[in-house]
């Protein structure tokens, strides 16, 4: 496990569908308000497996991003010879959440070796819709065809 300022990351390395999760691939967030896209601070993302397991949490800077969160992944020549039975990425799930501000959930984000997913949360004010304070926006990412 390892600690900085503003993140705590869990790595791990489990076997998905039967592939082990050798290689590192990475994960950047840049959380920004809707409409006039201004960079949010202090937003809380936290990444999980597709099993719930939290991989790393983290807060945005005042840019609005994070240091790029290592994911163990599937190792990159499987991703260049594509199997039907193999999956050749990591899947996770980001969560994003911030007062005054709707939540995101993010699934299905595809982490592949050696590789930087870019993710951006475009993030609406609550004042914006004060009907749906409670709610939360959720973005699934289908699989690539490779």
């Amino acid at each position: 496990m390892h600690h900085c300022r503003s993140c705590i990351i869990y790595c791990f390395d489990k076997p998905k569908g039967g592939i082990t999760l050798s290689a590192t691939g990475y994960l950047q967030v840049h959380a920004y308000s809707s409409f006039a896209q201004i960079p949010l601070k202090d937003v809380a993302i936290t990444v999980t497996a597709p099993d719930g397991t939290a991989i790393a949490m983290a807060l945005t800077d005042r840019s609005g991003r994070i240091a790029p969160i290592s994911i163990p992944a599937p190792d990159f020549d499987i991703s260049q010879t594509p199997d039907p039975g193999q999956i050749p990425f990591a899947s996770v799930t980001l969560h994003a959440r911030l007062q005054g501000y709707e939540q995101i959930t993010a699934e299905n984000i595809q982490i592949f070796a050696d590789t930087v997913t870019y993710q951006e949360l475009e993030m609406i004010p609550l004042s914006e819709l004060p009907s749906q304070w409670s709610k939360y926006e959720l973005f699934n990412t289908p699989p690539q065809q490779l």
